[in-house]
Parts: structure tokens; sequence; C-alpha cells
């Protein structure tokens, strides 16, 4: 038997193995505080990405590229990482030490969550064979995220390490706030004068998926254990005055 009832900002699988079953629980008011607050910073900031592409193409030969620019997206990018993290723990009632010194300590929690080290991200254009990303992978070996160190490096000290503000880092920052939010909202866009949702939702050959924004490809874990799986009928629960549970981190 597998969990019959959501956790605040966490998709998962169902017991059928599929992501899209009665996801409309994903607009219900206390599923997640002001979510398209995080959908639009992140639409704005791929909008930016595409700018960059007009300068620097997406291929392996430009992986160790950098410059202010780069450097701007990727602190953006690493900012909206961190404030998703952040939030998911809040509104799931994490109060492990002070919320204002929460750090990536604190935020890898979210992996036995939300199981973010088993998303894949493939870039629609790429030269080179470095389009697919699987930016939280080392948690799976409880090991660091290699652009995040770089963005604390790049941060702390950004004159002796500024090259690590690389292409290769803003792009795996980026694919890694693409998970964080596609782990919380599928694809969901909260455009509230759409009256139903999925009518409009696009899959991509060989089980990939498209994100929020439309541009970039996922694949959801398919290896959740069955008893951590989702099953719930949200016809029945969502008469409930709060229809869902807080995660115990």
């Amino acid at each position: 038997m597998g969990v019959n009832k959501p956790y605040r900002r966490t998709c998962r699988q169902f017991v059928n193995g599929n992501y899209f079953r009665q996801e409309v629980f994903l607009i219900h008011p206390k599923y997640a505080k002001s979510p398209q607050h995080f959908v639009r910073a992140f639409l704005i900031l791929q909008n930016d990405l595409h700018k960059i592409f007009e300068y620097i193409e997406p291929a392996d030969d430009n992986l160790g590229c950098y410059s202010f620019r780069i450097h701007e997206l990727f602190f953006r990018a690493c900012v909206e990482v961190e404030a998703n993290c952040r939030a998911i723990l809040k509104e799931n009632g994490y109060s492990e030490g002070n919320i204002n010194y929460w750090n990536m300590n604190d935020y890898k929690k979210i992996e036995r969550s939300h199981r973010l080290s088993s998303y894949t991200v493939r870039l629609p254009v790429w030269d080179g064979t470095k389009d697919v990303r699987k930016p939280f992978e080392p948690w799976s070996q409880n090991d660091s995220l290699t652009w995040y160190e770089a963005y604390n490096s790049t941060k702390h000290d950004r004159h002796s390490t500024f090259e690590k503000a690389s292409f290769e880092n803003m792009i795996d920052a980026i694919s890694g706030l693409i998970v964080l939010l596609s782990s919380q909202f599928l694809d969901e866009e909260y455009e509230y004068e759409t009256p139903v949702m999925g009518l409009n939702r696009k899959a991509i050959c060989d089980n990939w998926n498209l994100t929020i924004g439309s541009y970039f490809q996922i694949k959801y874990p398919d290896d959740w254990p069955e008893e951590e799986r989702y099953d719930f009928n949200w016809n029945e629960i969502n008469k409930e005055d709060d229809p869902f549970q807080n995660f115990p981190y």
C-alpha cells in the first residue's frame, strides 16, 4: 500500500507507475504557497538563457566558457534553487536550526522526499553529447554538488574563482532548478485562466516530457519504492479541511 495523502509541494509516482493522475491537487490552495511566484521567476530566467544562446552556442566545446553574463544567470539560478528548497522545507514543517541559517546540509534532506537524484533533464538544442544533465545525481552517493560548490566559491571570492562561473555550471544550476520545480509542480504553470489541467500537455518520445516553459525536457523518476508511491483518491480526500500532510524530515 502506498502513501494515502499527498505531501505538500511534492510530486511523485502513483502506484500504477504514472505521474499524471488526479494531479488537480497541484492547484489546491493548501498544496503550495504562491507557486506562481516560483514559476514566474524561472520563466524569466529561461528567457534570459535564450538570450545567452544567441552569443554562446549550446555545445560541448563551450562548456568551459565564462563571463559576467553567465555569472549573473548562474547566480540567479542558484538563488532560485535555494528559494525552492527553503519553501519545500518550511511548508512541510521542517524546524531544525535557525531558518535564517539553513544551508545545503538542510536542503540535501529533500532528496528523501523528492528523489531529486533520479531526475534527468535534456536540452533540446545541443551540439555534442553533453545535452543530458542529472544535476542532483551526486546526492545518490551522498556527495556534494559541483555546480553549487562553484556558486559558493564565486560568491565569496569572485576574483580568484571567476572561471568556476562557467557555462557548464550555469546549465547544471538551471537544470537543478528545473528538477526542483518539476518535482513540486510537474509542468503546471498556474495560469488560472485555463479551466482544465492537462489538455495541452505534450509528451515527447522515449518517455521525455516537456517542463514548465515548454523548452527543456525531463524524465521523472521511475524507481520509487511501491510503499512510497502515491495511492489516494483525490475526489475523496479533497473534502477534508486539509487534504495534505507534512513530510517527516
